[in-house]
């Protein structure tokens, strides 16, 4: 979800940033940092960094949490859906294709960065899977866990329809972070990759090929949704 369908990537940047100058990282957050960041969970991601940075005698990641949630919770209201978001979603609902989001976020976290967007995510019928989900705590990606949950959530409804259950192999996973690409892999979905272009520049082609397929047999990456055409796909 963040950095795919809302723009809550840039309120992570300034977030982290602003702390990390307080900390004497001039710099702020940078993109060879924030792509390990991509998909952990806050106080994880907080771990990383300090260790990055090589933090630990000034904060702990609990407190680094602290002041980073403290300042999103400013900016949360800023956050918008990116481009070719609303196309796309509106088009599979009004195909009837069944859709799910599995976000990293917990339920709180989902609820402040789309309360500008309700109007898009409705569309998703409740099918609506948080890192809080007592189901899969502590199993975040890169493991596949979440989307076999949302997968399960799907097929609730598509059985009480009497249709026939869909497959994992059947499933488009859209992502913008590696360990996103990598869980939708191990899932065994085929994944739709928009990564940030900062993020794509920091691998060689070999590291790309490795997660995409030589032939792209793994995915493919596209710079936008925009770029996403769902005839290609048979939808």
């Amino acid at each position: 979800m963040d950095g795919l369908l809302i723009d809550s990537e840039r309120v992570y940047t300034i977030s982290f940033s602003e702390v990390l100058i307080k900390l004497g990282v001039k710099q702020g957050l940078t993109w060879d940092l924030k792509a390990r960041l991509q998909g952990l969970p806050g106080v994880e991601a907080c771990q990383v960094t300090i260790d990055f940075h090589h933090l630990q005698d000034k904060i702990t990641a609990e407190e680094l949490f602290k002041l980073t949630s403290e300042r999103q919770l400013e900016l949360w209201p800023q956050v918008n859906l990116l481009p070719g978001v609303s196309k796309l979603i509106n088009y599979l609902h009004d195909h009837k294709i069944p859709i799910c989001v599995c976000t990293g976020s917990d339920k709180a976290k989902y609820e402040m960065k789309t309360q500008n967007s309700h109007s898009v995510f409705k569309l998703f019928d409740g099918n609506i899977i948080t890192a809080d989900n007592d189901t899969i705590k502590g199993k975040g990606k890169p493991l596949p866990f979440i989307w076999w949950l949302g997968l399960d959530t799907i097929n609730e409804k598509v059985k009480a329809l009497g249709e026939e259950e869909i497959k994992p192999e059947e499933c488009l996973i859209f992502e913008d972070a590696i360990p996103g690409f990598i869980s939708g892999k191990r899932a065994g979905g085929y994944v739709i990759w928009v990564p940030d272009s900062h993020a794509l520049e920091l691998l060689d082609d070999k590291q790309v090929s490795e997660l995409v397929g030589e032939e792209n047999q793994h995915g493919i990456i596209l710079k936008s949704l925009e770029e996403f055409d769902p005839s290609e796909f048979g939808l």
